[in-house]
Order: structure tokens, then C-alpha cells, then sequence
């Protein structure tokens, strides 16, 4: 997994509530598409007109936000079903970091499995900064060294995150590459263990 330190990037106000991850990504691409290959079908339903083509009033698909890294959006992003697909297909989007007033429980965990920052700001702080990139400011950076986001004028706001989570994403550890860090105590313990209780472990050959 990639790590997270600093990511300054074009940020797209995508202010809209109640994005639920049908919205992100379909559910019957999810019967054809592999991964590596959902990032094209990203918002379909908003990105896509019914004939295919692309939805010039889309944001994502004005030539400002077209490279967006970054996503603001309004409450409740993620919601809904608890596909991982989604937070794929974000990524092969192209999206680093969504920032947001709230998540979905489940979509929220998953992008730290997966290496995207979810960074939860209050709604008024998010149209603050929604307010400064439409009005010509196109980067923001998000700092999880020093856990703030730095607006297009300079302003500097600051997040919190819960201090194992950072770290992972930090080190670019999934939850098995958690577990590996651990890998000298687990052999120690199953030493002792097997010591103790012998019968539990199976003859070697």
C-alpha cells in the first residue's frame, strides 16, 4: 500500500450529501469489471449521459477538476452498501483524499485499508474551502504529518484521526501489514506456547 504523508493536489467541491457507494460505483460493473478497471466507471450515473457520452455539468468532468487528487463533498459520503469496490474505484479515479463532514462506518475503514485519507471537517469549514476553489484557488493540501489542511489562501485547518490509523497509513500498512510489524512477538509467544501446550500444534515433519 502507498503511504500518506502530504498531498497537495487540485480539490474538487463535489458538494453533494448522501453519496452512496452505488453512486460511486455501480454494482453490476462489479460482475464484469476486474480491479484496476472500475476507475473509468467512477460516478457513471452523474459522469455519463444515456448515450454514453460525458455529462459536461458533471464537476468531474470540467477541465478545473478533471485532475482532481482531492474530493470535498457534504455529509454522509460513502454510505450505503459495504463495498470495497468503491473506495477501488476512487482510487483508480484518481482520488487520494475525500474530505467530508461525515462517512459511512464501513467506507470509512475501508479507505484506510486501501490507502485514501477520509478527513472529516465540519460542513462550514468544508464550504469554506468549497467557496475559495470556486472562486479560482484550485489546490489544497492535505498535511497527515502534521494532521491539517492547508487552503488555496493559506489558511491552515486542522483534523483529527485516530492515532493508529494515521500511523498505518503513514508506514503505507493494510491491517495484515499491522500484523507483520508484530511478527517477532507472535513468534516468541507461539514458542512459549508451544512449550506449554505442546498437544495444540501439529507434529512437524
Amino acid at each position: 500500500m502507498e503511504k500518506f504523508t502530504v498531498l497537495k493536489g487540485v480539490a474538487a467541491p463535489l458538494m453533494l450529501a448522501n453519496v452512496d457507494t452505488d453512486a460511486i460505483i455501480r454494482m453490476e460493473r462489479l460482475s464484469r469489471l476486474d480491479r484496476g478497471e472500475l476507475g473509468r466507471w467512477a460516478f457513471e450515473s452523474l459522469r455519463y449521459l444515456p448515450d454514453g457520452s460525458e455529462n459536461p455539468q458533471f464537476l468531474l468532468n470540467q477541465p478545473p477538476w478533471r485532475s482532481a487528487t482531492i474530493l470535498l463533498a457534504a455529509e454522509n459520503f460513502g454510505c450505503g452498501s459495504s463495498r470495497e469496490t468503491a473506495v477501488w474505484a476512487l482510487w483508480e479515479l484518481g482520488v487520494r483524499c475525500v474530505i467530508a463532514p461525515s462517512f459511512g462506518d464501513i467506507f470509512y475503514g475501508n479507505c484506510f485499508q486501501n490507502g485514501l485519507l477520509p478527513v472529516r471537517l465540519p460542513a462550514a469549514e468544508g464550504e469554506a474551502i468549497a467557496a475559495e476553489l470556486r472562486s479560482g484557488g484550485r489546490e489544497i493540501t492535505v498535511d497527515l504529518v502534521e494532521q491539517q489542511v492547508v487552503t488555496a489562501s493559506g489558511r491552515a485547518i486542522r483534523f483529527e484521526i485516530e492515532p493508529g490509523r494515521r500511523q498505518a497509513l503513514l508506514e503505507g500498512l493494510d491491517a495484515i501489514g499491522v500484523t507483520l510489524t508484530y511478527a517477532a512477538d507472535i513468534a516468541r509467544f507461539q514458542a512459549r506456547d508451544r512449550m506449554r501446550r505442546p498437544w495444540l500444534y501439529p507434529l512437524s515433519d
